[in-house]
């Protein structure tokens, strides 16, 4: 691209209210704005490929949290991959791909410092915002610092079939795991667990009391659970939980959109039980992220670790991909291919 002929201009999504309860189109607009000229150890990019993730609603929303909220009246960001048009900083070039958080829209400049080159050659671009970025390196985090998985455990997993979860239930055979359980929303993604991840046994959690569906397919208790749903799933699986069991918080999306919270009411089986409850930020432990990026990368390279996504095209749609994806209508990754 010439210099010429370089954008000047993005459209970019805007957070016009915050929602209250679930989020509609009325919270949000897509705007035209203005791309500053790129300066010193900066990178105008392309994007190619935006991340929309559950962590959003809660950035929609002014409530304490463990990142900023959006702003008002402002454009939002995310997770995303750009091929670079200009380059003022070491190390970058015109044609390399990055990946950066200045997503929600189809142009950026951004420091240099905040973006990291990745090779199309060795995976899929898409991959870089899945099962080696963001969402895989949670499920592994959570998975080897905090579960601490033991050879034979027995391990359920909420919200399974999801960019997280779909990879939790994975390494967790790969880690030694001697039963993997996981709930779904629909006999679909059910199906697509047991048969597509290897999941041991699965439910659909809309097809009856969690605790009941739990207790037929871990009828000895489990010693893991990874929890991405919160409410009900989290109350089943405290009433499930053997000895010295560990629970591991990654989501709660449950109760994203403000609904009434359900559960736990049986915190005392902990003591019971002498187990953990442990909660994590990946951005805490990223101490771990070349350790992931060799195993984690090696088990693809091996087939021995599928993933899956769902893709929608079109800045235009990328709104409808986000709440699609918060009504659980995805299967694994959520991206938007601009």
């Amino acid at each position: 691209m010439s210099e010429q002929t370089l954008p000047t201009t993005a459209h970019a999504w805007f957070l016009d209210s915050r929602p209250e309860g679930r989020p509609t189109a009325a919270n949000f607009s897509l705007r035209e704005i203005e791309l500053p000229t790129p300066g010193p150890g900066q990178l105008l990019v392309t994007n190619e490929y935006l991340s929309v993730d559950p962590y959003m609603r809660g950035r929609m929303s002014d409530k304490k949290s463990y990142i900023e909220p959006y702003d008002v009246d402002a454009p939002m960001d995310g997770p995303a991959i750009g091929r670079v048009l200009v380059s003022n900083a070491e190390g970058f070039a015109p044609g390399d791909y990055v990946v950066h958080v200045l997503g929600w829209r189809d142009h950026a400049v951004l420091d240099a410092a905040g973006a990291q080159k990745v090779d199309p050659n060795l995976a899929p671009l898409t991959a870089y915002l899945g099962v080696l970025g963001v969402t895989g390196l949670t499920a592994y985090i959570g998975l080897e610092r905090f579960a601490k998985i033991k050879e034979g455990d027995t391990v359920f997993v909420s919200g399974a079939a999801g960019a997280v979860g779909s990879q939790v239930g994975q390494i967790a055979k790969l880690k030694g795991a001697g039963r993997v359980i996981g709930s779904a929303g629909s006999d679909e993604k059910v199906k697509l667990l047991v048969d597509e991840y290897g999941y041991d046994a699965a439910f659909n959690y809309k097809n009856g009391p969690v605790a009941e569906q739990l207790a037929k397919a871990a009828p000895d208790g489990i010693d893991v659970f990874f929890d991405n749903v919160g409410g009900e799933h989290l109350e089943a699986a405290i009433g499930a939980l053997r000895l010295h069991a560990r629970i591991v918080l990654s989501g709660m999306v449950s109760q994203y959109n403000d609904e009434k919270v359900v559960g736990p009411r049986n915190l005392w089986n902990l003591s019971v039980t002498r187990s953990d409850i442990l909660a994590f930020m990946f951005s805490e432990e990223l101490d771990l992220q070349p350790k992931f990026v060799q195993e984690v990368g090696g088990w693809l390279a091996e087939g021995k670790l599928r993933y899956t996504e769902t893709i929608r095209e079109g800045l235009d749609n990328t709104l409808d991909a986000f709440l699609s994806m918060m009504r659980g209508e995805n299967v694994g990754k959520m991206i938007v291919k601009l």
